[in-house]
């Protein structure tokens, strides 16, 4: 499953989704972690403009869930529209700490919101939909 985390120091969760510079993408199993890359995005402002949005937007492409400092409606309603689960820290969060706990998550009873992340992840890479007809299920 591929997570996204808005970051201004590539360490710790603590940007704006709107203005964050830089987007750091990992894929994360019950059984590890991994880092895929970081986007940069030019240095942005509170300024209302919906186009910055676009390019951030285009970043959590196969992204099921984005951790935020913070995130407007607007940008929120969009986020939620691409399937990706916005959730928000409350203070700086380490990254990989994380990490760490949704591994641990993953690990036990994930909630529905997280399951759902899951088979989302499943379906859009390899659920055969056709053999799943083929044996009436």
């Amino acid at each position: 499953m591929k997570i996204a985390f808005l970051t201004t120091d590539k360490q710790c969760v603590d940007a704006h989704f709107g203005w964050g510079r830089y987007i750091a993408l990992y894929d994360i199993d019950a059984l590890g972690y991994r880092y895929l890359e970081t986007i940069e995005f030019p240095e942005a402002s509170e300024d209302g403009n919906e186009d910055k949005l676009l390019p951030r937007l285009e970043a959590l492409r196969d992204v099921a869930i984005v951790y935020v400092a913070a995130i407007g409606g607007s940008a929120a309603a969009r986020v939620v529209a691409r399937k990706v689960h916005p959730i928000k820290v409350r203070q700086p969060e380490p990254i990989l700490d994380l990490l760490d706990a949704l591994q641990n998550v993953l690990r036990g009873t994930p909630p529905p919101w997280l399951r759902k992340a899951l088979l989302k992840d499943r379906v859009d890479s390899d659920f055969d939909f056709e053999s799943e007809d083929e044996h009436g299920h």
